[in-house]
């Protein structure tokens, strides 16, 4: 599967953002589908995941309640609506597939990556 994530840029803090994550090749609907972000100087950090069926999702502690992460299998695509952004949100979004029904927050259970997309909220 390939992944291709957009919907990136420069806000202020409080607003909003929706990234998409558009799904290339079989097993998508199958697949765990996870976002990560990594700041300059920081390591790849998880976010949130959503399972194949759309039903079961995980967040970080800290975009609980702000993000909210869904799918749209007839679509491929992945989403993360991100609101009431804030300075510390920015940073590089990727979005992360992983062949299996099982939740999952390591970077390192996840197979397919797409390229980043650039999230920069000013205060």
């Amino acid at each position: 599967v390939q992944l291709q994530a957009s919907g990136g840029g420069l806000v202020q803090a409080g607003d909003s953002l929706r990234l998409s994550c558009a799904a290339n090749g079989r097993g998508f609907s199958g697949s765990v589908m996870g976002w990560f972000r990594q700041a300059p100087g920081k390591g790849r950090e998880f976010v949130a995941a959503v399972t194949g069926d759309g039903g079961s999702t995980a967040y970080a502690d800290s975009v609980k309640v702000r993000f909210t992460v869904s799918r749209d299998n007839a679509k491929n695509t992945v989403y993360l609506q991100m609101n009431s952004l804030k300075p510390e949100d920015t940073a590089v979004y990727y979005c992360a597939g992983r062949y299996t029904t099982v939740m999952a927050r390591g970077a390192s259970q996840y197979r397919y990556w797409g390229q980043g997309t650039q999230v920069t909220v000013s205060s």
